[in-house]
């Protein structure tokens, strides 16, 4: 630490130079105030000022105010050999970190030093993370009260090593706040690793989360660290944990109770460093009532509980995250952001958004790219949106609602809104016998995530197909 001393006493003076050297820290010497002003401006600068209170010109409590304008950042300890209780308390309130009683020894003058290092430290903590939360926050848009009880909950969360369960329908911003959780924590310059627990298949789970060795199994041509490993000093995201399997929530509990995990094919445990926060759209307990959720792990997991609302809860904030997402989409397409008109924030506080931000966000890059603007309203967004009928009842992100004639989840068919393309003009701009099978699948596939809010562990098991199947598909066609 580096450290000036300010006191008109050479024996002190040369005493501290010796103690606190010899304790590793740089010193820097003065024998009046101004002297030790002018040293003040040095670079690097002092980091603590030890200050005498009683010296020939300006005494130490009179010069205090012009060290801490100097450098409103350096910490003072006062020192004296008169010292009352009087005079501490007025060094104190004149904005001294401490005060010391000459003589003082050794062990308490290091003692001294160490309360500053760790005060200075939890000072710097405090204006990092204020500073992190105002910058990540923002990405959290919205100022409603229940966006805002979220902030604050993850503000005070994040700095703990406590694990957290967020809860929250599809799309609402599970992973932004898992997100944010550990930016604005002490493990921020650690790894963030995300697992998405309902896209691996239950066969390669406990590969995937644990790692494993070279020839462990058919297909293991070299060893592999497992996600578990991959975030040791940071912070492992376990999304969808509520469609983890049964047995892989049995080695995931041992991990966190151990803190230690052993790679498949081996015999040996690897401690590991990290905090969990896990994601569901589920109820859990629900599911641990169904038998489906290990009561053990749940309590493991959910130390601290955060609910993300729905978007239909936060109307409030839809002007807002228009805004954000107008200019964001506009400028990454090289044009001016629609603005949306009066009539059609209404409309769009009406709807019920069950694909909630996601959905939100689609529907916002939807109409950048096929309007010309300037202005954006209800006609456009009612077409766009896919409806005009029933606020909610479109799909999220959806295409025009599939056209008459085009096949549908029911076997139905639906007829198109005002303006957008019928079928025959869909399929008449495919010009091969492929593209026709993949805007059907699209147009399908679509139709059945919407009819099933968008989750897609229930659409899988309405197709009769398996979830990392239906998963890349929807990556495919680009529909989450």
């Amino acid at each position: 630490m580096r450290i000036l001393v300010v006191d008109d006493d050479e024996a002190i003076r040369d005493t501290l130079d010796v103690v606190l050297r010899s304790a590793h820290h740089e010193v820097t010497l003065a024998r009046t105030a101004d002297e030790g002003l002018r040293a003040l401006q040095a670079t690097p600068a002092p980091e603590l000022v030890m200050l005498d209170v009683k010296m020939p010109g300006r005494d130490g409590i009179e010069a205090l105010p012009d060290f801490l304008r100097a450098r409103p950042d350096v910490a003072v300890v006062m020192m004296s050999g008169h010292g009352t209780m009087e005079t501490a308390v007025e060094a104190m309130r004149g904005g001294a970190l401490d005060f010391l009683a000459k003589p003082f020894s050794r062990d308490e003058l290091l003692a001294r030093i160490v309360k500053v290092q760790q005060d200075r430290k939890q000072r710097a903590e405090v204006v990092r993370l204020r500073r992190q939360l105002s910058d990540t926050s923002q990405r959290m848009v919205g100022s409603s009260t229940a966006i805002e009880g979220v902030r604050q909950v993850v503000a005070r969360l994040a700095a703990t090593p406590a694990r957290v369960l967020i809860e929250g329908e599809n799309g609402s911003g599970k992973e932004l706040v898992a997100r944010l959780v550990h930016e604005l924590s002490p493990r921020a310059a650690g790894p963030f690793v995300d697992v998405n627990c309902a896209a691996i298949p239950k066969e390669l789970l406990e590969s995937e989360l644990f790692g494993h060795e070279k020839g462990s199994f058919t297909g293991a041509t070299a060893l592999r660290k497992g996600k578990f490993e991959q975030a040791d000093g940071g912070t492992l995201f376990l999304d969808e944990v509520g469609d983890m399997p049964l047995e892989a929530q049995a080695k995931v509990l041992r991990v966190i109770e151990e803190q230690k995990v052993q790679r498949v094919g081996s015999t040996e445990p690897i401690a590991v460093d990290v905090r969990i926060v896990a994601a569901t759209n589920k109820d859990l307990k629900a599911a641990v009532a169904e038998g489906t959720f290990r009561e053990d792990l749940y309590y493991r997991l959910a130390v601290i509980p955060v609910r993300v609302p729905p978007l239909r809860d936060r109307p409030a904030d839809l002007a807002e995250l228009a805004a954000r997402f107008l200019k964001r989409i506009g400028d990454e397409l090289g044009r001016p952001p629609l603005a949306l008109t009066a009539a059609g924030l209404a409309w769009l506080q009406r709807q019920r958004w069950p694909g909630n931000v996601r959905q939100f966000k689609n529907l916002m890059e939807r109409c950048t790219i096929l309007l010309d603007g300037p202005s954006l309203d209800v006609p456009d967004l009612e077409r766009l949106h896919g409806t005009a009928a029933e606020p909610g009842a479109s799909a999220p992100g959806a295409l025009p609602t599939t056209p008459t004639g085009s096949p549908s989840s029911a076997g139905t068919t639906a007829t198109p809104p005002s303006g957008a393309p019928s079928w025959s003009d869909l399929v008449g701009r495919c010009r091969t016998f492929a593209e026709f099978q993949d805007l059907s699948e699209r147009l399908f596939l679509e139709q059945q995530l919407a009819a099933h809010e968008w989750n897609v562990k229930r659409t899988a098991e309405a197709l009769e197909m398996q979830r990392s199947h239906l998963y890349k598909k929807i990556e495919r066609y680009g529909l989450k």
